[in-house]
């Protein structure tokens, strides 16, 4: 149905726009998309268009989500996929964006059969096939990854891109077996690296929240590879050397100023 989809997604784009303004802003809130082509910023723009016309915006607890707020999310969103397709995307509708940071309940059973309850409180989750939940505040972190703060859009959306085959693992579809097996190897020396400098007290480029398992590693990593990637080159070649093979982009090469 492949036709289908491009027949809608060309009528959205005839007669739907972002308005310049919104445009604008959203490009100075988020300077890392600076160093787009033309060409690249254009594709980025229709697919943002199309993201807002294809996604469901659920704001709760009394959220005003405004259109620059729709747009910047999107916008990013779609930085991910900008190479990859919005089709990444299409197992999913919703985004539900809370006020602020919101509690989930976790569970899990230990090895003697123990079940261990507790409150996670959480500025994003997102489930296989299901919708991406975010803090209206922590969007505004957009763009600080350089001064210790996080990008929860990017975050979220790469951990949607990690569950195209599954569960999040850290490690997203790959083609052919050699791809993931070269991956595998890597990613994993990667974090083992990053998790003995954490576990020494050593100060880290990402965030000692991607110690947590592997696909908190793959989402902490995406935010630095779009936000700070010449950082990550200068001090993870390897895993950058992975993440741009995936998203099939080169941030350290357009934000090298």
């Amino acid at each position: 149905m492949d036709w289908l989809r491009n027949w809608r997604r060309r009528r959205v784009l005839a007669r739907e726009r972002i308005d310049e303004a919104l445009w604008r802003r959203a490009k100075k809130r988020l300077p890392f998309l600076a160093g787009l082509s033309p060409e690249e910023e254009r594709r980025l723009r229709e697919m943002t268009v199309i993201f807002l016309a294809e996604k469901e915006f659920t704001p709760v607890r009394g959220v005003a989500l405004s259109d620059a707020d729709r747009v910047e999310i999107a916008a990013q969103a779609c930085l991910l996929v900008l190479e990859l397709g919005l089709e990444a995307y299409d197992d999913w509708v919703g985004i539900v964006v809370h006020p602020s940071d919101f509690r989930v309940r976790r569970a899990r059973t230990d090895e003697a059969g123990v079940v261990h309850e507790w409150d996670d409180e959480l500025a994003g989750e997102s489930w296989p096939g299901g919708p991406v939940v975010l803090s209206w505040e922590a969007l505004g972190e957009a763009g600080s990854v350089a001064e210790g703060g996080a990008n929860v859009v990017i975050h979220e959306f790469a951990h949607k891109l990690d569950m195209m085959d599954g569960e999040a693992d850290g490690v997203p579809p790959l083609a052919g077996r050699a791809a993931r097996e070269k991956w595998i190897e890597t990613f994993d020396a990667e974090f083992a690296r990053f998790r003995e400098a954490v576990d020494a007290g050593r100060e880290t480029l990402l965030d000692p929240y991607a110690a947590e398992d592997e696909a908190e590693f793959f989402a902490v990593a995406s935010e630095a590879f779009f936000e700070t990637p010449n950082a990550l080159k200068r001090e993870h070649p390897a895993l950058y050397a992975l993440l741009a093979g995936f998203y099939r982009q080169d941030p350290a090469r357009r934000l090298a100023a």
